[in-house]
């Protein structure tokens, strides 16, 4: 099962072509960056799981 203290698995977490690495796609205040940045997120409010599979049991 997805931790969601891993941004591997999240839905807002994309590739950027343009600085070539991972970034989260919410709009993160300072001090949630500050925390996104550190590792010190705990149970993050914006983690939706990347899951192709349910995607594609509601195109059923």
């Amino acid at each position: 099962m997805a931790d969601q203290n891993s941004c591997e698995y999240c839905l807002n977490y994309v590739y950027d072509d343009e600085y070539d690495y991972y970034v989260c796609s919410v709009d993160l205040d300072m001090d949630e960056q500050e925390r996104f940045i550190n590792g010190t997120v705990r149970n993050c409010p914006y983690f939706m799981i990347n899951n192709e599979y349910k995607i594609v049991e509601k195109q059923n």
